[in-house]
């Protein structure tokens, strides 16, 4: 059985909630309340679960928020790793107005993690036996750049296929001193990291520059409304955005990642991998708030984009 180990450094209890309108100054009267564990290595170990899979789950939780956040987990399916820090998860707040529906996030730094509370995890991926480990989601304050580069690091000397999702200094350090297997930018974050405005063929380019370095085995780009590209050392394979009826957007990337491994997992070539990654994605854009994806919601997807990728070849 393929192992998959999710690391969630910087957690989230995420509240999403309805408000017809959103004002200043006069309080916002909301409704419809729906609250999930979240945090990027959170919600990939939710929808492999969903999926039908499993992955274990490597975590920081610290006061009264993490007393909520390990009890919410309680029931998720796979070995959970929980280590203390002394300061509280963070909470985010998501508000749909209705009037326009546009979506209102509002996402805190979270707590401050020392080095001695983290090293646990470092200690739990020398001993770890995974296919693949999986970083995703930002660092919290207190942490250097390179944590995940030196996570990615004991990955590869365990033997197991690093995937990062992140962004920023701690994506740059990754790949400037690490080899990962599979990274997911966004086209946004792929235009921090290159330090420039990209276009479709600079996005190809920056994307085949990380590839031909080294740096990373795979990168699969999501595109928002423009589907989303893999490239890797075979060439570039665009797959354009599936057509669904959008709730939301929050978790649609880490639901990406998700269905990329646990495809993976379940013996399919990077490509096909890739194809499911983005149906999973789709998926998640259908629920409101942060209920990510629904499994008959992915299959029916991938399902109908490989009627039609057949039907067109």
């Amino acid at each position: 059985m393929t192992k998959i180990l999710s690391l969630a450094l910087n957690p989230a209890i995420d509240i999403s909630t309805d408000a017809v309108k959103v004002g200043h100054t006069h309080k916002t009267r909301t409704h419809n309340q729906r609250q999930f564990p979240g945090g990027g290595g959170i919600n990939v170990a939710r929808v492999i679960a969903e999926l039908g899979g499993q992955s274990d789950l490597a975590y920081l939780s610290g006061g009264g928020s993490g007393i909520l956040l390990e009890s919410m987990l309680s029931t998720l399916a796979g070995q959970q790793h929980v280590f203390k820090i002394h300061d509280a998860v963070r909470i985010a707040f998501m508000v749909h107005e209705e009037s326009t529906n546009f979506e209102y996030r509002f996402v805190p730094e979270g707590p401050l993690v020392t080095e001695a509370e983290v090293q646990p995890v470092f200690d739990l991926l020398e001993a770890s036996d995974a296919d693949y480990v999986v970083a995703s989601g930002s660092l919290p304050r207190g942490l250097p750049a390179d944590t995940y580069a030196r996570m990615a690091d004991i990955a590869a000397r365990q033997g197991a296929r690093f995937v990062i999702d992140t962004s920023g200094e701690a994506l740059h350090e990754t790949l400037t001193r690490s080899r990962v297997f599979l990274m997911k930018p966004s086209s946004g974050e792929l235009e921090s990291f290159a330090g420039r405005k990209l276009d479709t063929e600079g996005l190809i380019a920056t994307a085949s520059e990380i590839v031909a370095s080294g740096a990373a085995q795979n990168v699969a780009v999501t595109l928002g409304a423009d589907g989303a590209m893999l490239v890797n050392a075979d060439g570039v394979i665009r797959t354009p955005a599936i057509d669904v009826p959008v709730q939301s957007a929050v978790g649609a990337g880490d639901s990406f990642v998700a269905g990329m491994v646990w495809s993976l997992a379940e013996g399919h070539e990077i490509a096909e991998a890739f194809r499911f990654g983005v149906a999973t994605g789709a998926a998640a854009v259908m629920t409101s708030g942060t209920e990510l994806c629904r499994r008959a919601d992915v299959l029916a997807l991938y399902e109908a984009s490989c009627a039609t990728s057949q039907s067109k070849g």
